[in-house]
């Protein structure tokens, strides 16, 4: 089992609470299975007895995780807690347990296809080409991230295959990502093209700040947790006159309803609201300040939820976008 590859984690997890306070699902549900001590408990049992993995509570608990990936990034000793989760999601899948929801949403994501439109040095991935007159536009689905997140992994890498074979063909040599999850993943995957964050790709060309406009930024679980905490897009907020106030109790907590998961609100939307609704509680004046983050997904979630907040993506604020597209 993958399970088996993070024992050290499940070793260290299973009887400790440090980070209890870091998971955005167990700060909503209150339940002790929806802490890292609690996942690695229930996968040591499993671990133990591998017919223990048909549990339907057990399955279910793996899927309610929104990987945010804040209790690995913040445990003195980094332990691998987000790693443990999806090794569990692929053996679930592997032995033809994956629940009916999560089946049906893999079958369409493994539909993706990509295609390139215009001509550039450089492809953008993205939901804003105007922002990148220079670059061609690559289009299409999740590249498999979603997938891998859901326990697909040889799905995953058959649609990065596709997208790997469109890229080459093209000829370019550097890929512009706006989505923090395809970012990280396609980072990491994409061997011989130069990979950037749309942040640091319009870092270069962007003005000296204007006045100080107040707004509130709601951090990337995969920037902050997967990509070493990148503060790209808050430099290029403050270049175009941002004022970033703090938000939440602590600056360790993910609010980012879900992200780390991909396709968290498709699965889990009961979860996801849940998530919203702390984010504005937590907000010092929801009704009127503007918010901004870096993932479509958390955007998208969020106006679902609170449609009386003010969410915009990181392209949006820097280019002043502020329709509800």
């Amino acid at each position: 089992m993958h399970i088996d590859n993070h024992g050290d984690v499940i070793a260290a997890c299973r009887f400790c609470f440090m980070c209890r306070h870091l998971d955005p699902v167990g700060n909503v549900t209150f339940r002790e299975a929806d802490t890292p001590r609690g996942r690695a408990l229930i996968l040591d049992r499993v671990r133990m007895a591998q017919e223990r993995l048909a549990n339907p509570d057990f399955i279910d608990t793996m899927y309610r995780s929104a990987l945010s990936g804040a209790n690995r990034q913040h445990c003195v000793s980094h332990y691998d807690e987000t790693g443990l989760v999806l090794a569990a999601r692929r053996d679930i899948v592997a032995a033809g347990l994956a629940p009916e929801p999560v089946k049906a949403l893999a079958h369409e994501l493994v539909r993706a296809t990509f295609a390139i439109e215009g001509r550039g040095s450089s492809l953008y991935f993205g939901d804003h080409p105007r922002l990148y007159p220079e670059c061609a536009t690559l289009s299409g689905g999740d590249p498999g991230v979603a997938l891998e997140a859901l326990g697909f992994a040889g799905e995953a890498a058959e649609v990065l295959g596709r997208l790997r074979g469109v890229i080459a063909a093209s000829g370019s040599g550097t890929l512009v990502v706006g989505e923090p999850s395809s970012y990280v993943f396609l980072k990491k995957r994409l061997g011989g093209i130069a990979v950037v964050h749309c942040s640091e790709y319009l870092l270069s060309t962007a003005p000296e700040a204007g006045p100080a406009r107040r707004a509130v930024y709601l951090e990337s679980d995969f920037l902050r947790n997967y990509a070493d905490g990148m503060d790209a897009p808050r430099r290029l907020l403050r270049r175009h006159g941002y004022e970033l106030a703090p938000f939440g109790t602590n600056a360790e907590e993910s609010h980012a309803v879900g992200e780390g998961a991909v396709v968290f609100d498709a699965l889990q939307p009961e979860l996801c609201k849940r998530l919203c609704r702390r984010i504005r509680e937590l907000a010092d004046n929801p009704a009127a300040d503007l918010f901004i983050t870096p993932s479509r997904h958390a955007k998208a979630a969020l106006r679902k939820y609170h449609p009386e907040m003010r969410v915009v993506s990181l392209e949006e604020a820097v280019t002043q976008e502020r329709s509800h597209k």
